[in-house]
């Protein structure tokens, strides 16, 4: 089968060199796991390291995944970093100690299932800082503070923005001390100071070397603290692993065939695959492999034999391209795969794909 080998020693330390660099900046950070798709054997890896008390908490999208969390490690602070489904809303308090939040009507029904339980659930709130997806729009942020501002069972902690992941909108100086303004005027007008300004995932680490505004001390990290990598250029973000990840496939048929098809070419049936030249056909080693498209998106893996090329895939099925062969490979053996984020959480997904974790 499919495998998919983890490190966990590597990503526990990465996990303990960003809360090194991160701690000497004074930011605090949530680790968010939501990449382990809630898988209790790499969670009990990572949730039972000591360092865990050094960081802020533990973050998760997927409520079951925070249970997960729970259940290993139930003393640990968890935040839930999307906004609640209405339907969801007893699991989030159950399951999340913070949660991200931008609707008054979702922040009012948390109020009533934490005052049923006795509980004081903390949020943050999110602002609309141009990425479009989650966020008060930023002429309302006084009015919908003040609504909430005094809630029985709901405690404001912080502000929170989220960018880079939709649109792919930068998170400049410029954006975060937008951000640390509306702190400081929600203090001035209420009295009441926001302790976390949240300013977003990963995608912010670059900017913390250059210039960050002083009052951002939050963020949510989880890509770069699994597959160690700079989200503004893909490259190793400083002293990390880039190599905690490593997915086989066996080859499962092995034939010299032609790169151009023979027939009509309909629509039906048709997988995702590369471009081919009708009027050069070349005969190469074509190798099948036991993952398809249900598994992971072929473009979201990187051969580790640069000399194998991606052909085609089908939903349990993939070709590649193995030139002359003149590595010898043969059916049984198993080529080699560096996966990105994307890749990782969707083979970590799959219940047709082989965990083994060391």
């Amino acid at each position: 089968m499919a495998t998919i080998n983890i490190d966990t020693n590597k990503i526990i330390e990465n996990i303990k060199k960003l809360d090194v660099f991160l701690s000497g900046f004074g930011i605090s950070w949530s680790l968010i796991t939501k990449m382990a798709c809630g898988n209790e054997q790499l969670l009990q890896k990572i949730l039972n390291e000591s360092y865990l008390k050094n960081l802020h908490s533990i973050g998760d999208a997927r409520l079951s995944n925070l249970k997960m969390v729970k259940k290993i490690s139930p003393d640990v602070k968890t935040i839930y970093i999307k906004p609640p489904a209405l339907v969801q809303i007893k699991n989030v308090v159950n399951y999340s100690d913070i949660s991200l939040n931008s609707s008054l009507t979702t922040i009012n029904e948390i109020n009533k299932a934490s005052k049923a339980i006795g509980k004081i659930h903390q949020i943050i709130v999110m602002i609309e800082m141009g990425e479009l997806r989650e966020g008060v729009l930023r002429n309302n942020v006084l009015s919908f503070y003040e609504k909430i501002l005094n809630l029985s069972n709901v405690e404001v902690i912080g502000l929170g923005t989220n960018l880079g992941c939709m649109y792919g909108i930068e998170p400049t100086y410029d954006k975060l001390i937008q951000l640390s303004l509306y702190k400081l005027l929600l203090e001035e007008k209420f009295r009441k100071k926001l302790p976390l300004i949240s300013g977003g995932s990963s995608i912010t680490l670059p900017l913390i070397s250059k210039r960050l505004p002083k009052s951002l001390n939050h963020l949510r990290i989880g890509e770069t603290a699994f597959h160690g990598i700079s989200l503004d250029n893909g490259k190793k973000f400083r002293n990390l692993s880039t190599h905690a990840f490593n997915f086989s496939a066996e080859i499962i048929e092995l034939e010299k065939k032609e790169s151009v098809p023979d027939g009509n070419i309909g629509d039906a049936g048709i997988g995702h695959t590369a471009g081919f030249d009708e009027n050069e056909n070349i005969i190469s080693h074509r190798a099948i492999v036991d993952f398809g498209s249900i598994d992971v998106n072929s473009e979201d893996l990187t051969p580790r034999d640069e000399n194998i090329k991606f052909i085609g895939t089908t939903s349990d099925m993939t070709v590649y391209n193995l030139g002359e062969n003149k590595q010898g490979y043969k059916v049984g053996d198993k080529i080699h795969f560096l996966p990105n984020y994307m890749a990782t959480a969707r083979l970590l997904n799959s219940k047709y794909i082989t965990k083994e974790i060391k």
